[in-house]
């Protein structure tokens, strides 16, 4: 099947799926502006869903079927963003066959908005990463990964900044080591450095002169470790400038986001959504005309 084809076929899946009542309908009003962010992780080149065998995740995910779901929501609210925190790439015969260029052309599809980099997802070598990421329609974010002497270095940016409706999202993403988990010629020349530092630094830049109302960190550090391993948990308590960190590597699973308090006392939020597609991560936020935040954290939607 010519790809374009089977792309097509993909994302105009019929499947309506249920979201199920939004009882904090109650905070909107014309004074305030709704968010609605949604968020993916790991999903390692997952285009079906998975087989109705009895296993634990049969029939869940799918392109098709998150596709559909997306749409819904963006059918019903005015302000959606969409994000994705890394491991695109990997996992079935589609990335074997397509080396990625699939995975990109249905994140298009979808219009994610913006992505950070997964180890993973330079399993096809950092050229053919950066030919994807060229070709994409949506921002790569990395702040820790000096990529000067890669391909890379004219498609990755910091941060990118968001306005909608006067409020102001400032976005950023961070990537675990390379050493150790990918092979030297795959990622060539690219350098790591500290993730918490160079987020806090981003961060601190994208709040405090840029003046975002909500920084939002895409990470590809792990939820948590039991060695001092930089991680999500790790970067929330360092952290001053970063409201969300939403994450990927781990294939942690969380009903709710993880509430954490950084090194000034106030929260910072946590959150990713497992592996594969089979969750469609979604917070909602309300801002009022002086800017003052209120949030509504609903649980993860399977997507089935």
């Amino acid at each position: 099947m010519l790809r374009r084809k089977f792309i097509q076929r993909t994302t105009s899946g019929l499947l309506v799926l249920g979201l199920g009542s939004f009882p904090n309908e109650l905070f909107a009003s014309n004074n305030t502006t709704k968010l609605t962010i949604l968020h993916t992780n790991d999903v390692h080149s997952r285009i079906d869903p998975f087989p109705l065998d009895g296993g634990k995740y049969q029939g869940l995910g799918g392109a098709a079927k998150r596709a559909t779901l997306i749409d819904r929501i963006r059918k019903e609210e005015e302000n959606v963003l969409l994000f994705d925190c890394g491991d695109i790439l990997q996992g079935t015969p589609y990335f074997n066959f397509y080396e990625g260029s699939l995975e990109f052309e249905l994140m298009n599809k979808m219009k994610y908005d913006a992505a950070t980099i997964g180890n993973h997802d330079f399993d096809a070598g950092i050229e053919k990463l950066s030919e994807h990421i060229d070709n994409s329609n949506f921002q790569m974010l990395n702040c820790n990964y000096n990529l000067s002497n890669t391909p890379l270095k004219n498609n990755v940016k910091n941060y990118k900044i968001f306005d909608i409706q006067n409020v102001k999202i400032g976005v950023l993403g961070v990537g675990i080591k390379l050493d150790g988990l990918v092979p030297k010629n795959l990622y060539g020349d690219a350098e790591y450095l500290d993730p918490i530092k160079n987020a806090n630094e981003t961060a601190s830049l994208l709040k405090n002169e840029f003046k975002c109302d909500l920084v939002i960190c895409l990470s590809h550090l792990g939820y948590e470790y039991e060695s001092d391993r930089p991680s999500d948990l790790k970067l929330a308590k360092s952290s001053n400038s970063i409201d969300l960190i939403l994450g990927g590597h781990t294939h942690t699973c969380l009903d709710v986001p993880t509430s954490v308090a950084n090194k000034n006392g106030e929260e910072v939020l946590v959150n990713q959504v497992g592996w594969a597609g089979i969750r469609l991560g979604r917070l909602d936020y309300y801002f009022t005309k002086t800017k003052k935040r209120k949030k509504v954290v609903p649980k993860s939607t399977n997507v089935r």
